[in-house]
């Protein structure tokens, strides 16, 4: 399958390293990173050890075909992604990004069906031609919110998702680089018809984690205790309230426990907008707990936690990243 990657940043380079000894993957990504991958491929490490020579290029010079596009891009960058995507000849749009209202924006300016999907994956690009993986996850697709075509949209991912899928089993904790070499590993990917509610959970869990961490400068294992774990813990609920006004099933107390479980199982992971604070690169912070501020007065729900750990990054972007 002809899969193109829009976005190969951390998540975009796993993604699309893991699907490449299977598939035709092209990462589109800036440079230096996609032209050290053209000249020497791309180093998977950490839980994952592999190497792998997909295609790259740079957004201005991608004219492609696809059976499918994956979208990777920050949520914020979602419109310069679909602008990029009218030049390209793809099949579909399957996108694994953080936040609400991705999809729609993909939606709106293609005329592709456009999927779901979320990625629980653990991942750190930090040097040119190189991704860590820090945590091995699962990923999802189904049908997008609100799509007019759900049963087709389904069939769709189904179809993907099983095309996708059988490649060899993930190697992890190798330490002979040949031997990973020789079985590079695959992506499971899981087809979920309740994607809406999916979607939601990852959102409660982001909103907990990713502004907190951020702010606290802390690992996400620092969650797991003290005032911080009940200022992540309350943000979840929150999240979960305004969901459930917007016609989605999740319980507060589930959304809480699912942000526990992951604080646990990624305790030495630095999260993606703790990443961005060190490095001075804008946040999502518009599109994960800011989007909840909005649905929130939308429905009347109030949501003070996540309302001021959305001001205190905002205000930290207007300090540093947008100054």
């Amino acid at each position: 399958m002809e899969v193109l990657v829009i976005g190969a940043g951390s998540l975009g380079s796993l993604v699309g390293g893991l699907l490449a000894p299977d598939h035709d993957v092209t990462l589109v990504g800036r440079d230096p990173h996609v032209s050290t991958i053209r000249t020497a491929g791309l180093a998977i490490g950490g839980e994952i050890q592999t190497r792998v020579e997909p295609s790259a290029t740079i957004p201005q010079r991608v004219s492609a075909s696809a059976d499918l596009a994956i979208v990777t891009v920050k949520a914020g960058d979602t419109a310069d992604a679909a602008e990029t995507l009218t030049e390209c000849d793809v099949e579909a749009v399957w996108s694994l990004q953080n936040g609400l209202g991705n999809e729609a924006t993909l939606a709106e300016a293609l005329d592709v069906p456009v999927l779901a999907g979320t990625a629980t994956y653990g991942a750190d690009q930090s040097a040119p031609g190189s991704v860590t993986c820090t945590g091995i996850g699962e990923v999802a697709i189904g049908p997008r919110p609100e799509t007019e075509t759900p049963e087709a949209d389904l069939a769709l991912a189904e179809e993907y998702g099983e095309a996708l899928s059988g490649a060899d089993a993930a190697t992890t904790g190798g330490t002979d680089a040949d031997a990973d070499a020789e079985s590079p590993p695959g992506l499971d990917v899981l087809v979920d018809p309740a994607m809406p509610e999916r979607l939601w959970r990852k959102l409660a869990v982001n909103v907990g984690i990713n502004p907190t961490t951020a702010l606290a400068r802390a690992d996400n294992g620092a969650l797991a205790e003290d005032e911080i774990a009940a200022t992540a813990r309350t943000a979840a609920r929150e999240t979960a309230r305004v969901a459930q006004a917007s016609g989605v099933d999740l319980d507060e107390a589930d959304a809480a426990a699912e942000l526990d479980a992951v604080v646990e199982a990624t305790a030495d992971n630095r999260s993606s907008m703790l990443q961005d604070v060190e490095r001075g690169r804008r946040t999502e912070i518009d599109q994960l707990a800011g989007a909840v501020v909005d649905r929130a007065e939308e429905h009347e729900v109030s949501v003070p936690v996540a309302r001021t750990l959305t001001a205190l990054v905002r205000a930290w972007e207007r300090a540093n990243y947008l100054r």
